[in-house]
């Protein structure tokens, strides 16, 4: 406890020098808030969040919706504003040290989601461990698998990432991709997306 109350004083420090004491302050205050945020999750869920000191900003939000489920929460991770993390029947989601989770991104864990630390996550992404059994095949409301992303991995914007996904070591995932199967380690992954053009000016017709 002493040695993460040591970093974090001299981080302080550090972000006062290079940002302005006032800026720091705004900004550290801004991360007080988050941290306290992220204790009272673990306050309403005691039996199922395990994690040291993580930050989540405003408006940000954990749903467990069942007494199975666990969250692992490694430290120093920062979850910036509007985020959605939901977990349901036996999920279990783990989030290593030091992964940033930017805005607007939703988890949605019903069985195995794994999150490699280092990994940073661009804003608007959603992962999913799971399909809806639209079929009807089944009695089953879902289809579930599990989604490994590996650690030092970069997830642009508005990426998706669907069940039975499994991201290697220092992968990137481009900006607007839909991400299903192996990504090797220290691979770009990016959808083939081609422009396409056509005319749609209407042709003026002689009376």
């Amino acid at each position: 406890m002493f040695n993460i109350a040591y970093k974090i004083c001299r981080e302080v420090v550090t972000q006062s020098k290079n940002r302005g004491l006032k800026i720091a302050f705004i900004m550290n205050l801004s991360h007080l808030k988050g941290i306290t945020r992220g204790l009272f999750y673990k306050i309403i869920y005691p039996k199922n969040i395990k994690s040291t000191i993580y930050s989540m900003q405003q408006n940000s939000k954990i749903e467990i919706f069942n007494k199975n489920s666990s969250l692992n929460i490694g430290k120093y991770v920062f979850i910036r504003k509007n985020a959605s993390v939901r977990l349901d029947f036996n999920a279990e989601l783990v989030i290593e040290e030091k992964v940033f989770i930017n805005d607007n991104c939703i988890i949605n864990c019903v069985n195995k989601i794994t999150i490699g630390s280092k990994t940073k996550i661009g804003p608007n992404v959603c992962i999913n461990d799971h399909d809806h059994n639209f079929k009807n095949e089944s009695d089953q409301h879902l289809i579930k698998g599990e989604v490994h992303i590996g650690k030092n991995v970069w997830i642009g914007a508005n990426a998706v990432i669907l069940k039975d996904t499994w991201i290697g070591d220092h992968s990137v995932i481009a900006a607007g991709s839909v991400v299903k199967g192996l990504v090797p380690e220290n691979t770009l992954f990016m959808n083939d997306r081609t422009n396409k053009l056509k005319n749609i000016k209407q042709k003026t017709i002689a009376t």
